[in-house]
């Protein structure tokens, strides 16, 4: 037998009603019945036992239906509550329902109409439940210890991102284009105290200026051509969570003024309105641009600038850690493995690798994932090769040895398996770490020319291949043309 879908307490002093709910609502819906025949039973029960739904009679001896609703959802505001009575009005409906009750349901009523009421809520339990499995690996996804690299300087701007996510304070995130500033602003809003608010990204360069007013605050009916409704704006919609202010340097000065008093006052006012209304939230600015320079230039305002700047955070372009290339690549490939499609790559030979490291990628982390997308989809093989890169990777890469992770960077392994369907632009992310330990750093033996750094689909580590054959052991990257190779402390 199938366990009870939802647990229901029905509270009535009749004992009639009771007995009808527990003989016959409960196995004709699957659902188990607790008894209350007075509002302090109710109460009890309720400290005792989870309870999904109450129908609560409106008039009984002692505590009534309204006050024991009231009580009931100060300790259990998730407490879904139907009101029952014999006195059914309009106004004590209304009542019922600005008091936080689900539904109302005159006496007498029929079986179907309280088999359509828990019909109902058994959506809603499905769908809240729903709601939050997906809210918690949103948190999993975008948090801080899943981006990708375990370089000393990925290290530190992970141990910062982690501090400053737990404060309300605003933050302003500097980076060039392709570093993964988006990723790195979703980290402090889910790692934050907000993560169960709302993310809101404000694309600064994608509306136009004459429409970003009403975008940024929202607009009343009739406040221009073509309102025809009244529109919440984009920081309204943020209220409670985190606003990211992608590209914030190209705000026109008008603008600027406008976000300078919002930010302020912690108010915004719609176009063509006159009410302020209040907006809790916490902003994330970003920049590819020097906004310091843009200040002394009178480009940029001061004030709005120090307002932003309560912390500034770097992202680390890639030609600066570039010893976090091999995981990197084996979080892409398996991502583009894991997506589908008629060709499958599981690894790369040494020498394509060798010029990944080489080259100083202008676009960072964005046109290294775009590079491996387009040689797995059109290379060849189930290894991608030199042949595989495009001529300005083969032309551009230097002809001196990779870099190699330094001793003091072992100490922050980066996460084991990826997610698929994530965002890839920037640093990456991956699945939990804590769930896929990483061995230390290690040395091991050269497996010699030829050979391939593979990436198996099972555990994401990678491996060398020996005649077509995987090695045991496994190997997370191999980045020198030296007797002795690095194994690293993570995988992408």
């Amino acid at each position: 037998m199938a366990a009870p879908s939802l647990a229901l307490l029905v509270v009535d002093d009749d004992e009639g009603v009771r007995r009808i709910f527990s003989e016959v609502v409960g196995p004709r819906e699957g659902v188990e019945v607790l008894q209350a025949g007075s509002g302090e039973e109710a109460l009890e029960l309720l400290r005792r036992r989870p309870v999904d739904v109450a129908f609560v009679d409106v008039r009984m001896p002692g505590l009534g239906g309204m006050e024991l609703l009231a009580r009931a959802r100060e300790g259990r505001p998730d407490l879904e509550v139907v009101i029952i009575t014999a006195f059914a009005t309009v106004e004590s409906a209304v009542q019922a329902m600005k008091m936080g009750a689900s539904d109302y349901l005159p006496k007498p009523f029929k079986l179907d109409q309280v088999a359509l009421i828990l019909s109902r809520l058994k959506r809603m339990k499905a769908l809240k439940a729903e709601n939050e499995r997906l809210r918690r690996e949103l948190q999993g996804r975008f948090s801080a210890r899943n981006l990708v690299g375990d370089s000393g300087a990925m290290a530190r701007f992970r141990g910062l991102l982690g501090r400053v996510a737990r404060e309300e304070c605003n933050v302003l995130l500097l980076g060039e284009s392709g570093t993964g500033k988006e990723l790195a602003a979703r980290a402090l809003h889910y790692d934050g105290p907000r993560r169960d608010g709302p993310f809101v990204c404000i694309d600064c360069t994608a509306v136009p200026p004459n429409l970003f007013e009403s975008e940024l605050f929202g607009h009343e009916e009739g406040a221009f051509t073509g309102a025809r409704g009244r529109k919440a704006g984009l920081l309204e919609a943020a209220s409670g969570g985190t606003a990211f202010l992608d590209e914030v340097a190209e705000l026109p000065p008008a603008l600027q003024a406008a976000l300078l008093r919002a930010i302020e006052e912690k108010k915004v006012r719609r176009v063509g309105g006159t009410a302020p209304i209040p907006v809790d939230v916490r902003l994330v600015a970003a920049t590819n641009r020097p906004l310091e320079d843009l200040v002394e230039r009178g480009e940029f305002r001061r004030d709005l600038y120090y307002r932003l700047n309560v912390v500034t955070l770097r992202l680390p372009p890639l030609r600066e850690r570039k010893e976090d290339i091999p995981l990197l690549v084996a979080h892409f490939l398996r991502r583009f493995s894991e997506r589908g499609g008629a060709r499958r790559v599981s690894g790369i030979r040494r020498e394509a690798l060798h010029l990944l490291q080489d080259y100083d990628w202008p676009g960072n982390v964005r046109e290294l994932e775009h590079v491996l997308e387009r040689a797995c989809a059109l290379g060849g093989g189930e290894i991608l090769g030199v042949e595989d890169l495009p001529p300005e990777i083969v032309k551009g890469a230097g002809r001196g040895e990779p870099t190699l992770r330094g001793d003091g960077d072992r100490g922050h392994p980066a996460a084991a398996e990826g997610t698929s369907g994530g965002y890839g632009t920037g640093i990456g992310n991956l699945g939990d770490p804590s769930k896929h330990p990483v061995p230390e750093a290690q040395a091991v033996r050269d497996p010699g020319p030829g050979a391939a750094v593979r990436f198996e689909p099972g555990d994401g580590r990678p491996r060398p291949r020996e005649g077509g054959r995987p090695r045991a052991g496994g190997v997370a990257c191999i980045v020198s043309s030296g007797r002795v190779r690095h194994k690293g402390t993570g995988h992408g």
